[in-house]
């Protein structure tokens, strides 16, 4: 399987979210997990009220029941839309979650890129 295939079977069962989606998602009590790397986060900012955690890091702090997760991950149901810097790590992020039981574990559309484009909130 090539990667582009496995993209593909990865957002074939994720219901993504385009930025002001992702944005209602937040002010419901959802949670936005920004998994890009520090440089970039540095580069380009961050979103209010987002968690941030490392790619490396994401099931640990995520997973609801292991001892460590971050105190955001509050159960299986929470909403969790995990952010890239252009949406293509976050689909294969978002599925992972996904087989942790977090069921309604998606991506952003575009990822950071997108939501800084649709004017939304960034923090320097």
């Amino acid at each position: 399987m090539r990667i582009e295939e496995l993209l593909a079977a990865a957002r074939a069962d994720l219901d993504r979210l385009d930025p002001a989606q992702a944005a209602e998602v937040q002010a419901a009590g959802g949670l936005l997990v920004d998994i890009r790397y520090a440089a970039l986060r540095e580069r380009d900012g961050t979103i209010p009220g987002a968690l941030v955690v490392e790619r490396n890091e994401l099931e640990w702090r995520l997973d609801p029941v292991c001892e460590h997760r971050a105190a955001e991950a509050s159960g299986h149901d929470l909403r969790v839309v995990v952010i890239c810097d252009e949406g293509y790590a976050s689909s294969l992020a978002a599925v992972s979650l996904r087989r942790l039981g977090l069921r309604h574990a998606t991506d952003l559309v575009g990822g950071f890129q997108a939501w800084r484009a649709a004017g939304l909130p960034v923090t320097p």
